[in-house]
């Protein structure tokens, strides 16, 4: 009965060890754009090599650095029902800052809506169940982006880093796709040297919490979508 007792507590503190670590991970959710797209009968789309938007998973560093020279913006203005949010990108993560700003000026991120909240941890967004969604991220071959990480970069209040596969990504690539903005007052620091931390909240903190504090459903999506509109400033 004592054996019995002892493995049935050992299986709880897995168990439950394994739920808190999944609720502390801003890991990349996927809605898989050829299941949307196999239900829609649309093709999900291409790239031609001469299009100005022609990144692809394969020459994703090299486009991004190139793009970076000619895009040095910093500044991005991230608009919701529930108020704006204004972000300063960093320059010290030049990879990381030309790709949302390219996604930004493709009209990437003006598909997408806050789809998690937690509060006192964070809320991410840059996902959706819409078409639209699926197929930007076909055009552009989901591509990831080398880590940058950066001593001085930490996960403070307020900063934006990119959500990433926490699975079989061992040198813990980020997704272009999709970012979290840390909520809780006292940072989430068990995430630095794991995210690639690209800017800070300058104003909007008040718009953080209003987000943050939705009523959702179990998987901590908001039951009433916070869609965004994301613009370049500066």
């Amino acid at each position: 009965m004592k054996y019995f007792s002892i493995l049935f507590f050992t299986l709880f503190l897995i168990i439950n060890s394994s739920c808190k670590n999944d609720k502390n991970e801003p890991k990349e959710k996927e809605i898989p754009a050829q299941k949307v797209m196999q239900k829609e009968n649309i093709k999900a789309p291409s790239a031609p090599e001469n299009r100005k938007d022609s990144i692809n998973k394969k020459n994703a560093v090299l486009f991004l650095s190139k793009y970076g020279e000619g895009n040095k913006e910093t500044k991005v203005l991230i608009k919701t029902r529930l108020g704006n949010i204004k972000i300063q990108l960093f320059e010290d993560t030049p990879l990381h800052r030309a790709s949302f700003i390219f996604l930004t000026k493709m009209g990437y991120f003006d598909t997408t809506c806050f789809y998690r909240v937690v509060p006192d941890f964070i809320i991410q967004g840059g996902e959706s169940e819409r078409l639209d969604t699926q197929k930007y991220k076909a055009r552009y071959h989901r591509y990831k982006i080398p880590p940058e990480f950066k001593k001085n970069r930490r996960h403070t209040y307020g900063a934006i880093a990119m959500a990433r596969d926490w699975e079989n990504n061992p040198r813990k690539y980020s997704t272009a796709f999709e970012f979290y903005i840390v909520q809780n007052r006292k940072g989430a620091h068990h995430l630095d040297g794991e995210h690639t931390v690209i800017g800070q909240v300058i104003s909007g903190f008040d718009t953080i919490d209003k987000i943050v504090n939705l009523k959702a459903g179990s998987d901590e999506w908001p039951l009433d979508d916070v869609f965004m509109k994301i613009e370049v400033i500066d």
